[in-house]
C-alpha cells in the first residue's frame, strides 16, 4: 500500500474535510479526492461518507486510521529528526494571545534557545483564528482559551487564570464599603476600560459574580490588556484583568481590587497541536517546558 495514500487518508480522517486536508498537505482538493478514491479502490471498501460539510469516516475508515496513524506519525518523527540533525536548526512556530504569550510563555521557552531552538511568534487575540492557522499548518503549537473539537487538533489544559476587578485607588476610596454591600448596583455607574466594544472580560465577570450582564459601556477600548491596565491605573475606569498581569500593580498600589468574590472567575488556557505532531522534537520539547512552567503560574 502506498504510504503517500495512507498519509493523505490519515490527514483527511483527522481534518474531517478534503478541503482542509488539501491545505495541510499542500495539494489541490481534486488531488486529495483522487488519492482517497484510489485507496478505496485498492481496499474495495468506502473509507468516508461524503456530506454537505466535510466527510465522516466509515467503520472501515476508523479502523484503518486507528491502525495506520501511529506508524505514520513515527515515520514523520524519524524524517523530521533527521532533517533537524542535518541542518542544526530547530524552529518552533508558536501562536497565542499577545499578553499571555509575552508575559508567560516566552520567558518559559527562552532557555530552549540556548539548546538550539529558534522561535517564531504570531499573536492572535481571537482563539478561532489561532486554531484555524494551526490547522492550516501555519503554526506548530498554539495557546488558546478555546478547546478545539474533532480529531485534527489535540489540546492539553495548561493553566487557569483568575480574573480580578480593578480600578485606580481614587475610585475605590470614592466607593468605599458600598462596593461590598451593593456591588453590582454601584459598579454599573463606573466607566469601563476594555479590549473590545462587546466588553468580553467585564461581561464574563458579571455573569460569574452577579449572574447578570453589565449595563455599562466602554469609556476606553484598547485591544491589549497591558494598555487596559495602564488606563485603569491612570483612573480611566474599572477593568477586569488576569491576576498574573495586574499582580505587580496591585502590590504597588497602582490599582485596587474592588471585589473579592468567594469563587473568582477563571479562564482556562490550552496548549494545542495538530494531532501526531507531538512526536516532533521541537514541538514536544516546547510543550513539555510550558506544562512544567505552568505549575508555578
Amino acid at each position: 500500500m502506498d504510504l503517500a495514500l495512507l498519509r493523505t487518508f490519515v490527514t483527511v480522517h483527522r481534518a474531517g474535510s478534503f478541503t482542509r486536508a488539501a491545505a495541510l498537505l499542500g495539494l489541490s482538493q481534486p488531488a486529495v479526492t483522487g488519492q482517497i478514491r484510489t485507496l478505496e479502490r485498492q481496499l474495495g471498501r468506502p473509507l468516508f461518507l461524503r456530506q454537505a460539510r466535510g466527510v465522516t469516516p466509515t467503520t472501515i475508515g476508523d479502523e484503518l486510521a486507528h491502525r495506520a496513524a501511529p506508524h505514520l506519525d513515527a515515520l514523520i518523527e524519524i524524517a523530521e529528526t533527521g532533517l533537524d540533525e542535518e541542518s542544526g536548526v530547530r524552529t518552533l512556530h508558536l501562536a497565542g494571545p499577545p499578553e499571555f504569550t509575552s508575559l508567560r510563555a516566552l520567558p518559559a521557552l527562552t532557555p530552549l534557545t540556548a539548546q538550539g531552538l529558534t522561535l517564531r511568534i504570531s499573536f492572535f487575540a481571537n482563539a478561532e483564528e489561532t486554531l484555524e492557522g494551526l490547522a492550516a499548518g501555519h503554526h506548530d503549537l498554539a495557546i488558546t482559551t478555546a478547546r478545539p473539537r474533532g480529531g485534527l487538533l489535540t489540546s492539553t489544559p495548561l493553566c487557569d487564570e483568575e480574573h480580578v476587578l480593578v480600578a485606580a485607588p481614587r475610585w475605590a476610596a470614592r466607593l468605599g464599603p458600598t462596593v461590598l454591600r451593593e456591588g453590582q448596583v454601584v459598579l454599573e455607574h463606573l466607566p469601563v476600560v476594555e479590549v473590545h466594544e462587546s466588553l468580553p472580560l467585564v461581561s464574563r465577570y458579571w455573569a460569574s459574580v452577579f449572574d447578570s450582564r453589565p449595563a455599562a459601556s466602554g469609556t476606553v477600548i484598547a485591544p491589549d490588556l497591558r494598555a487596559v491596565l495602564e488606563c485603569a491605573a491612570a483612573g480611566a475606569g474599572l477593568a477586569v484583568l488576569p491576576r498574573y498581569l495586574c499582580q505587580g500593580a496591585l502590590e504597588r498600589g497602582e490599582v485596587v481590587a474592588l471585589l473579592d468574590p468567594p469563587v473568582p472567575p477563571l479562564r482556562t488556557y490550552f496548549l494545542v497541536v495538530r494531532t501526531g505532531t507531538l512526536a516532533l522534537p521541537p514541538v514536544a520539547r516546547a510543550h513539555e517546558w510550558l506544562l512544567r512552567a505552568a505549575v508555578d503560574w
